[in-house]
């Protein structure tokens, strides 16, 4: 029998103040939903910013990936939810994310990090 498929659950803690760590978390994130991995991306607290539209766009690191693209590749085949909380400290509503983000808070990230199939990374 086969067992059932593992979701990655990967937290972005930091902004563009952490390009690198950004450009990881996200890279990371759209590797395994190319590969076919259940994927959730959270956002906390100033990558909270990345899912408003525009701003993945202005991000820049040499030799990454446009992360625009990245964060669209997540959203067209698993999640990308920002922090209620998060949202919250920036005024932040679903309606000022791009289409597909949610907003959820601690217990649903906790629900996903702690469902028996999950991995979760933290960047």
């Amino acid at each position: 029998m086969d067992s059932p498929s593992r979701m990655l659950v990967v937290k972005l803690t930091s902004g563009v103040e952490a390009p690198e760590r950004l450009s990881q978390a996200f890279t990371v994130a759209a590797t395994a939903v190319a590969s076919g991995v259940e994927v959730s991306l959270w956002l906390t607290g100033e990558a909270s910013w990345l899912a408003v539209p525009g701003r993945a766009e202005q991000f820049e690191l040499p030799y990454a990936a446009g992360l625009a693209d990245l964060r669209d590749a997540v959203v067209a085949e698993g999640r990308l939810t920002v922090c209620s909380q998060c949202a919250a400290r920036r005024d932040l509503s679903e309606s000022d994310l791009v289409d597909g983000a949610q907003i959820r808070g601690a217990a649903a990230f906790v629900e996903e990090v702690m469902a028996p199939r999950a991995q979760a990374l933290v960047y």
